[in-house]
């Protein structure tokens, strides 16, 4: 390897020459105590910052080899020090002057939710960071002066201060540790006692504002009713109390404002782990947890939902039904169909953002409007065949229909803010009620499998040089949090709420041009696909979906859930 002292030659051998010049610098340097590699350099001052990577031996931050072992503690540590590497670049962001995003320093940022990311990464007993760096310039004329306060002040001042074993904490690490092994205690014991939710006492549930997931202040914290609390044991011989929910139908009432869709977006962000200080770090959710919603104009392809459609008026066949502009009811339950096949054992419904025709008819609707005349089978009347037949477990936040409270094994009430379990109370009052319709006939879960056309083998570009033709990889590019480009074809994943970071989207595209590179042409079946794309990124981790030494973008790991709903939608 190549020593830093060569670097600085380089560096100065072409300082005031054309931006270009800058390429040069490409290659791997050892400075005292890491590595630098210099992966991919701009070519304007105003495009897209240059690519660098950092290599920092166990021995420099103190770690014995292979630590830690467990897959959820190598990921909180990751998240940990990724977060603190972030922090100490921060003070040096545009500290070095030039045109453009000169002097730009800048690494992933993290969200509340600790996800797994290409960024920062622990193996063979090193830790890697991958970052951006605006080389400087005036003008487009290279600024060596500058770029050389970067590399040679800038970043050994931050790698020291993050990472040198007498800098860091010690205390913190062993606490985000233990944070991430209780999560992963609480997960399993969830599995143990049938529970597809906790939330743990004195939760902070609200967060800070619409555009801000941070925990609100001075907010009424979350208490469990006595009849739904439960009691887990953490290492250590210490507990932790909150309200469980069981596996089964979860009604979640009350009046408006007062807390039920709060308690249901933390219920379907508990599929991850979050940092300590969130408020949600001990609200977890079974990892398959899937949020519902209507999606008119969405895109199906080649699903079965005549569980609840069927006897279109059009003759259409619902058994394999496609479309390029589903309405609200046909695009929920595309979801719900397409959420099964994906394996989720717990569907999350806001009565707010739901088909009110898909989700329930009252009897006078009923009457007039008859079933022969009516092809939609409301969720109401497969909710307890799909639990009891099925396994999958719904919880919903219902405040203008009763009909539920037949169906329900458990009836929470939100009221200021805090869960009161009405259950008994209601049952008490439902004889003096007329009951509603609350099964269907024929419950059957489609047992024809599906495929997916991922596109004919068009989809490369040629380009013309000289003589010879090359083939040019498909193009993506976000174009929003939850939607991409892939091609000149949006993938429109806006309604696919789990989601909660833009570099899962980014994951999700580059995953969508893998696949169309390895089955253009064919016929996949999602189920299979997912999981040979999920084992690829578990085995090769996330930057071999690029086939390239150079990535131009940061990558964080999405669901399997989230990988079947971008298919779904393209």
């Amino acid at each position: 390897m190549i020593s830093s002292n060569e670097l600085r030659q380089r560096l100065q051998s072409i300082d005031h020459k054309s931006y270009p010049a800058y390429k040069a610098l490409a290659g791997s340097y050892l400075f005292q105590g890491f590595s630098l590699s210099i992966d991919h350099v701009q070519g304007d001052p105003f495009a897209a910052p240059s690519r660098l990577s950092l290599s920092i031996p166990y021995q420099y931050l103190g770690f014995s080899e292979n630590y830690p072992e467990a897959k959820h503690l190598r990921i909180a540590l990751q998240d940990y020090l990724l977060r603190r590497f972030g922090k100490e670049i921060s003070h040096f962001s545009f500290r070095a002057q030039g045109s453009g995003k000169s002097g730009l320093i800048s690494i992933s940022r993290a969200g509340q939710e600790v996800l797994e990311r290409s960024a920062c990464e622990l193996r063979n007993n090193t830790l890697f960071l991958h970052f951006s760096v605006g080389f400087p310039a005036n003008g487009r004329s290279i600024n060596a002066g500058e770029l050389d306060k970067i590399l040679f002040d800038f970043l050994p001042k931050a790698v020291f201060n993050a990472f040198q074993k007498k800098n860091l904490p010690l205390k913190e690490i062993q606490q985000t540790l233990s944070l991430a092994q209780d999560q992963f205690t609480i997960r399993e014991e969830m599995k143990k006692r049938d529970l597809v939710a906790f939330v743990a006492e004195g939760a902070i549930l609200p967060r800070e504002s619409g555009v801000s997931d941070k925990p609100m202040k001075d907010c009424v914290t979350f208490h469990s009713p006595k009849s739904l609390l439960v009691t887990l044991p953490l290492p250590n011989q210490r507990n932790i109390s909150g309200m469980g929910i069981k596996k089964g139908i979860t009604l979640i009432a009350g009046g408006g404002y007062h807390g039920k869709s709060t308690l249901l977006q933390a219920l379907e962000r508990g599929v991850y782990n979050h940092i300590a200080g969130d408020g949600r770090e001990y609200v977890l959710t079974d990892d398959t947890a899937l949020k519902l919603r209507a999606e008119d104009g969405r895109k199906i392809s080649d699903v079965d939902i005549s569980l609840f459609i069927r006897d279109l008026p059009n003759g259409k066949d619902t058994s394999s039904f496609s479309t390029l502009d589903a309405s609200g009811s046909t695009s929920q339950a595309a979801n719900i169909m397409e959420g099964i096949e994906a394996g989720s054992q717990l569907l999350l419904i806001d009565e707010d953002t739901s088909a009110t025709n898909f989700m329930v008819r009252d009897e006078l609707m009923q009457r007039v409007i008859s079933h022969e005349k009516e092809p939609i089978i409301p969720f109401l009347e497969r909710a307890k065949d799909l639990y009891t037949q099925c396994g999958i477990s719904t919880i919903l936040v219902a405040g203008s229909s009763g009909a539920y409270f037949y169906l329900a094994d458990s009836i929470i009430q939100m009221d200021c803010y805090r869960p009161v379990d009405i259950t008994e109370r209601v049952k008490q009052l439902l004889p003096e009620y007329p009951a509603p319709a609350l099964t269907a006939p024929n419950f059957k879960l489609p047992s024809k499998k599906r495929s997916l056309n991922l596109g004919a083998a068009s989809m490369m570009k040629k380009s013309y040089r000289g003589n010879s033709v090359q083939e040019e990889r498909l193009k993506v590019k976000n174009t929003g949090n939850r939607s991409f480009l892939i091609g000149k074809e949006e993938v429109d994943l806006r309604y696919v709420e789990q989601l909660v970071d833009s570099e899962q989207t980014t994951t999700l595209s580059y995953l969508l041009r893998y696949a169309k590179e390895h089955y253009e042409g064919q016929k996949a079946e999602p189920t299979q696909l997912v999981r040979i794309l999920m084992n690829k990124l578990e085995k090769d981790g996330i930057l071999s979906i690029c086939n390239s030494k150079y990535y131009p973008s940061d990558f964080a790991l999405p669901r399997a859930i989230e990988v079947f709903a971008c298919l779904n939608r393209y």
